[in-house]
């Protein structure tokens, strides 16, 4: 089987022009869809790793505008690869949703994540999404009820991003059957399945692989940035671990 990979990266992180030298490193990796997260100063579902990705971007000058820039640069990279921008309802509602929602289809976007608009309590974004032709992705837990679920449905959502656990991003998770059992339950929805949540190695891919559309991977990549050093260019470490989480011969 072909193990597929939605990878993460925070715009202007660790600086703009680093930024889309990520995006060139994911890329080429073989990641199936990019998904680029707008920095926010305070995020409800990132952990450790992407706070300080976030807060840095915010230091070196990240703005939407430029932001809408940068996103139509990665677009021109790989135009065959779905693109999704990542954010908070702050940013989208600050700017209007519908302003907001086009701007990111016209910078090349397929699609955007906001974990904190969720249906019904959304500000209007499926409803907009729909008219602008934009994917609008649903965020589930684990814990999720099954009149949520119900509700999840009726957004006819052609995607579904799936957090294999409770809290937030960055510690590693361990593939189970908890988290297993959870993505058989969603599966009748038959929306294609995106899941994430400390997702960091080759193995766990593999193991989620039967049940997913992609795996979602993004602290990991910062977590090496950091490590390596973020005054350094960051292609050739961050293909590195592409390289290790899906050799050639393994990607969708």
């Amino acid at each position: 089987m072909k193990n597929r990979l939605m990878t993460h990266l925070v715009a202007y992180y660790p600086n703009r022009d680093a930024s889309l030298r990520v995006a060139k490193a994911l890329i080429d990796g073989g990641s199936s869809f990019l998904e680029v997260q707008f920095p926010f100063s305070d995020p409800t579902a990132d952990g450790v790793y992407i706070q300080h990705a976030c807060k840095q971007a915010l230091d070196q000058g990240f703005k939407l505008t430029p932001g809408f820039e940068l996103l139509a640069l990665i677009k021109e990279l790989a135009p065959h690869i779905p693109l999704f921008v990542m954010s908070y309802a702050n940013i989208a509602y600050r700017l209007g949703i519908k302003n907001f929602l086009e701007k990111c289809k016209e910078a090349g976007a397929q699609g955007v994540i906001i974990p904190d608009l969720p249906p019904d309590y959304d500000e209007g974004l499926f409803a907009v999404g729909k008219r602008c032709n934009l994917q609008v992705i649903p965020v589930i837990a684990p814990t999720i009820s099954n009149s949520r679920l119900k509700i999840i449905a009726e957004t006819g959502a052609e995607y579904l991003y799936a957090s294999l656990r409770k809290g937030i991003t960055g510690a590693v998770t361990e593939i189970g059957k908890e988290n297993l059992d959870f993505l058989d339950r969603i599966k009748p929805l038959g929306m294609k399945i995106l899941a994430g949540f400390g997702i960091a190695e080759r193995k766990q891919v593999e193991v989620l692989s039967p049940y997913v559309h992609a795996a979602v991977i993004g602290s990991a990549f910062i977590k090496e940035i950091m490590n390596t050093g973020e005054e350094k260019d960051p292609y050739k470490v961050i293909l590195a671990k592409m390289k290790r989480l899906i050799p050639e011969d393994e990607r969708g």
